[in-house]
Parts: C-alpha cells; sequence; structure tokens
C-alpha cells in the first residue's frame, strides 16, 4: 500500500527478476547507493522458483522499496504492470542480473529535467561476464548529429518520461522479447532521445539471458517492424529479381544442383515468391535450362525473362541486370514498381520474412538501399606498406561509429532511382537488416556446400515464436 504522506518520486526504477536470486542483491544496492535519492524502488518477482523471493523479502522495510510478488506474466506484461504502479515523473528498468553505476539515476535524470523536449534518455555501458568481471565498454553514437535512427536504445537502463510512456501505449505484451526495439520504432515517431556518452550500467552476459536466443529476436525485430509499417505508411512496390549467368561452357547451371529436397535456385525462388512485399518476381537468366526448369513456378506468377548474353557475362555490373529486369517488367504488366530487391541464389536459407523485413525497414526509416547485414566482432588490419595495421585495436571500448558490418543474406533493397539514375556510391542513405547465422550463409565453396547440406537436412518452414 502506498501512504499518502510520502511525495511522488522523481524516478521510477523498477527491478524483474525470474530466478536470479544470484544476482538480484547487487541490482537492489546498486539502486540504494545512487547519489540522486528522489526514487522509489518497485521489485517485481515474476513468480521465481529459486530464493529470489527471501532476498527480496530482506529489503521489503526499506521506506523506498515496494516489492510485488506474482505469477509468471514474461517481461512485456510485468513492464506494463510496473508502469502503472510508477508513481515517478521518470522510469527506468533495471533487470536483475544488471546493475547501476552510482551516477546514473542522477545523470539521467539531470539530461531529463534540462530538456522538455527529450522523451527518452539512455547511456553507454559495459558488458560484463556471469561473474561480473568488465569484458568491454560499449559506446553508442553522440546522438547530436545522428540522422537515421535505426539502432535503438538498450531496453533496459533507459529512462523515459513517464507521461510519454503511457502516451504510445506502454509495451507490446504481444511480444515476448524485444521490448526495447518495439518501444524504440514507437517512440521515435513522437519524441526525442538522447544518448550519454558515459558508461552508466553493467550489462551481464551469460547462457541464460535473452541476447542468446538469435533467431527468436530477430524475427520477433521483423515482426515488429512489419506491424509498424503496416499502419504508417503506405506500402512500397518492390520488383524482386533473381539474376542467374547459368552454365558454364556448357556445363549444367549450379542453380540446378541438388540441395535438401529441392534444387538450389527453387530456394531461393521459393521464399521470393513467399515474400508478402514483392509485388512480382523475376527471374533474369540466359540458360535455356534454367527457363525450361523454372516453367513451374509461372503459375504463381514468377516472370522469366531472357537475360542478353553481354549482361551474364562475369564483369558485368549487376546494376545493369537490374534496369534491364525493372524496365521489361514494368513494360510486360503495365506496371510502376518504387524499389527492386536483388536476390542471388548462392543464400539459399534466407527466407521470406528476411525478405520482408528489408523492404519494411527502407519503408519504416526512408532510406535509399538496404542491405542483410552481421555484426563483425574479429579484428581487421589493413596493410600500410611497412605490415599490417589494425583497423580498429582490440581495447576493450567497442566505440558504434566504428562497427564492423559484412553484407550478407545475398539480397539488397534499391530505390527505383538508385537503378535508373543515380550511382550507387554517392551518399545514399542505407539501412540494414540483420540476419541469423543460417540465413548469412553464402554458398561459393566445397566447404559452403557442405555446410549447406547439413543445415538442409534439418530444415523447416521456420516460423517465429513471438
Amino acid at each position: 500500500m502506498i501512504r499518502d504522506d510520502i511525495p511522488e518520486p522523481l524516478v521510477t526504477v523498477y527491478i524483474t527478476s525470474y530466478n536470479y536470486g544470484r544476482y538480484i542483491r547487487q541490482a537492489i544496492d546498486s539502486v540504494l547507493s545512487q547519489t540522486m535519492q528522489d526514487f522509489e524502488l518497485i521489485i517485481i518477482d515474476d513468480g521465481s522458483t529459486d530464493d529470489s523471493r527471501s532476498l527480496i523479502d530482506a529489503y521489503s522495510r526499506h521506506a523506498k522499496i515496494r516489492p510485488i510478488f506474482q505469477q509468471n506474466k514474461g517481461l512485456n506484461v510485468t513492464n506494463n504492470i510496473a508502469l502503472r504502479a510508477a508513481r515517478g515523473t521518470y522510469v527506468m528498468r533495471l533487470d536483475a542480473d544488471d546493475w547501476l553505476d552510482p551516477h546514473a539515476i542522477e545523470v539521467l535524470s539531470n539530461v531529463l529535467n534540462r530538456n522538455s523536449e527529450i522523451g527518452m534518455v539512455f547511456p553507454d555501458y559495459y558488458l560484463v561476464d556471469s561473474e561480473g568481471n568488465i569484458t568491454e565498454q560499449v559506446r553508442r553514437h553522440s546522438f547530436d548529429d545522428v540522422t537515421l535512427l535505426d539502432q535503438p536504445a538498450h531496453g533496459a537502463c533507459t529512462m523515459i518520461r513517464s507521461d510519454c510512456l503511457r502516451r504510445v501505449g506502454g509495451y507490446d505484451e504481444s511480444f515476448r522479447c524485444q521490448d526495447g526495439y518495439d518501444l524504440w520504432v514507437r517512440f521515435i515517431e513522437h519524441f526525442e532521445v538522447r544518448n550519454v556518452n558515459l558508461p552508466l550500467f553493467y550489462y551481464r552476459q551469460h547462457d541464460s539471458n535473452l541476447t542468446h536466443n538469435e533467431e527468436r529476436i530477430l524475427a520477433t525485430r521483423a515482426e515488429i517492424v512489419r506491424r509498424m509499417t503496416a499502419r504508417k505508411s503506405t506500402p512500397l512496390k518492390v520488383l524482386g529479381v533473381v539474376a542467374e549467368r547459368g552454365g558454364r561452357r556448357g556445363s549444367s547451371s549450379f542453380a540446378l544442383r541438388v540441395l535438401g529436397d529441392r534444387f538450389l535456385i527453387d530456394w531461393t525462388l521459393l521464399a521470393a515468391l513467399d515474400a508478402h512485399r514483392i509485388t512480382k518476381v523475376v527471374l533474369s537468366t540466359p540458360d535455356p535450362e534454367i527457363i525450361s526448369h523454372v516453367q513451374r513456378f509461372t503459375d504463381k506468377g514468377l516472370l522469366v525473362i531472357q537475360r542478353p548474353s553481354d549482361l551474364a557475362k562475369a564483369n558485368t555490373e549487376l546494376t545493369d541486370t537490374m534496369r534491364h529486369a525493372l524496365e521489361l517488367a514494368e513494360a510486360s504488366g503495365k506496371e510502376y514498381y518504387d524499389a527492386v530487391i536483388q536476390l542471388s541464389i548462392e543464400s539459399p536459407f534466407r527466407a521470406s520474412y528476411h525478405i520482408d523485413a528489408a523492404v519494411e525497414v527502407m519503408e519504416l526509416f526512408d532510406t535509399d538501399i538496404v542491405v542483410g547485414v552481421r555484426a563483425e566482432s574479429d579484428i581487421f588490419y589493413r596493410h600500410n606498406g611497412h605490415g599490417l595495421k589494425a583497423v580498429s585495436e582490440a581495447n576493450g571500448l567497442r566505440l558504434e561509429r566504428e562497427n564492423m558490418y559484412r553484407e550478407v543474406g545475398s539480397m539488397r533493397v534499391l530505390r527505383r532511382e538508385r537503378i535508373l539514375d543515380k550511382p550507387l556510391t554517392d551518399s545514399a542513405r542505407i539501412g540494414h537488416v540483420v540476419l541469423d547465422q543460417r540465413a548469412a550463409l553464402r554458398i561459393l565453396t566445397r566447404y559452403d556446400w557442405a555446410v549447406a547440406e547439413s543445415l538442409a537436412k534439418s530444415w523447416c518452414a521456420y516460423t517465429p515464436v513471438y
């Protein structure tokens, strides 16, 4: 029960915990030891079966603490329960396995106090291992010059104006993860956001936390973007182009090699034809054998284009083939396409929802190009004439502006004007969609093929669980 004689605090911090008894004491103590003490602390135990309850009970008499014990409801339901209970002008979640720097609440609340236009502020942070040892410092962009808001704030340890959070509807309880990304794409429509380039919390990485379930996280992120674009924008009309050169010197085409239960080319064609965000799928090839093979897909809407031999040469720019396919597709169907997505058959496990996600990222963030990527954590070197020089030093400091991304998934979405008019090398606004390891696989060598065969044996149509 809330006493009437206790004034409303400036900040509500809430800790969510499910079986994190091993860590929760450190999380609670990090809040209680803050340099700014105008806060309340709500501790929500989400049906833990370990010793969490007894540990939380030990703090229940503290004047600033309100414990809530409930049956397991999941993170986003719990987030909304905390929002309804919060009395603070600002609200911030802390996960029970993480902890705050002593100055976190003071620094973040001062940003919101000074500028009423800012609705959300988030800090840099440290990555720590299961034992609490610092492994890396993550430093975000300075938001003074960020114009493409496609890298969200961390779901926890982000301070938000409570009224702003309520105005966007709180958290979407249909999602079981990616609460930070869901909130971010809705929040940036209405309110300004800022980063503080100070590491103000410690983010623990261990086997049981959510960040290790990559396919689930990325599939959920794709669904969040899909829902957002479905209500936000006029859909782009997109032409999907699969460009294949065919066999070489009379040999059978690589495209017609069997992988798992289907031909290699069929993996990409079926994914493209199944994608909701592709208006029309075109196969462009000079190979009569491939043309004969794909006739089975014409009743599904596939348009087959005879690719001129001069566009199928090894050194020919792929953009020329895209332009040729776009012009013929528009002429044959009397249709106008806003964008083209290039698809290569070398990435067979890039599914229809990956394709849809790339198109929807273009719509949501209004980019010129979207590519599939994976983040690279390895050290890269350049040769400067005297030896190898590291592009980025392995010094434990990860700067967001220096992150390296590798293009994967053999797909690229381009606005119409990028195909017809503007070169790709100018100041294009490039967005990205992160792909899981399976979707990122590209078959270039015999080893890659062996890996693909192994994956194909266990392949099933992936249905995301949100």
